[in-house]
């Protein structure tokens, strides 16, 4: 093969340069969408950090600090690259629209949106489950994943090539034990993904979704990781770095050739547990 041919193979080392990608859901520097965020800045691009810190300050972690977040990802920019911020409770029915319109005038054209968002807690059981735990799962973590891709593709140049990336978790692949609001809503997801990705497809959007399996984002303790230290074959929990790495491959054109996909990134976690637990 000639020297052009070998270097036409060569990856782009800023992939992402000139573009602008939305990314939900980064407000702790423990999280996935703050990896995200990072991989997407040191690969070129523009981001646009949305976050809804209250939630965040309801858990036993606790918020963290918005500035010093939005400075984390700042660090990993690249030219004259910029990131921007929102704040936004996407349970509110039009916040989707607010954030993408927002994003819209910050940056103009968007080349891609990372629906990272996930509501924690108001959950349990068959048994303990009320109709607002279920509502509020649905509006986080479903509803608002939709309406940010509706908004998104309202916006978009069918001229120029774009990508979604939803999140789902492992719902479908066992049990999640005391999580029905969230497995249900997660769910959600996933089922439409082929939907949306076919039609959007005619507009030059991609749509993905992936699992990012177990990842510690701040909540794992000594004694879950004994409990579960079996079912991981390479012996460690997943790192916000590990789906962070394949969510920002997906938005870039290497990956042009796929849509509709659930996407597992896992580590190989199997899911035994003993009887009983």
């Amino acid at each position: 093969m000639s020297s052009d041919g070998a270097n036409s193979l060569a990856r782009d080392p800023l992939p992402l340069s000139g573009k602008s990608v939305v990314v939900t859901g980064v407000s702790r520097r423990a999280g996935i969408g703050y990896a995200t965020a990072c991989r997407l800045a040191a690969y070129g691009a523009s981001v646009f950090c949305h976050h809804f810190s209250p939630h965040d300050a309801e858990q036993d972690w606790g918020s963290d600090d918005l500035d010093a977040v939005l400075d984390g990802v700042r660090s990993h920019l690249v030219g004259d690259a910029r990131v921007a911020d929102f704040h936004a409770d996407l349970t509110e029915p039009d916040a989707a629209d607010r954030v993408i319109t927002a994003a819209v005038e910050e940056f103009g054209l968007l080349d891609a949106l990372i629906c990272n968002q996930a509501l924690t807690g108001s959950d349990g059981p068959i048994g303990e489950l009320n109709a607002a735990d279920l509502d509020r799962h649905w509006a986080v973590d479903a509803r608002a994943s939709i309406m940010l891709a509706q908004a998104f593709a309202a916006h978009h140049d069918d001229a120029s090539p774009a990508s979604i990336v939803f999140l789902t978790s492992g719902q479908g692949l066992g049990p999640m034990p005391g999580e029905v609001a969230y497995a249900a809503a997660k769910a959600a997801l996933a089922g439409v993904t082929a939907t949306i990705a076919d039609q959007l497809a005619d507009r030059g959007i991609r749509v993905n979704t992936v699992n990012p399996g177990p990842v510690d984002t701040g909540y794992l303790t000594e004694e879950m990781w004994r409990v579960v230290e079996p079912m991981f074959p390479f012996g460690r929990y997943g790192r916000p770095d590990d789906p962070a790495r394949l969510i920002a491959w997906l938005t870039t054109d290497e990956a042009s050739w796929i849509t509709g996909q659930i996407i597992n990134t896992e580590g190989g976690f199997g899911r035994w547990r003993p009887r009983g637990e």
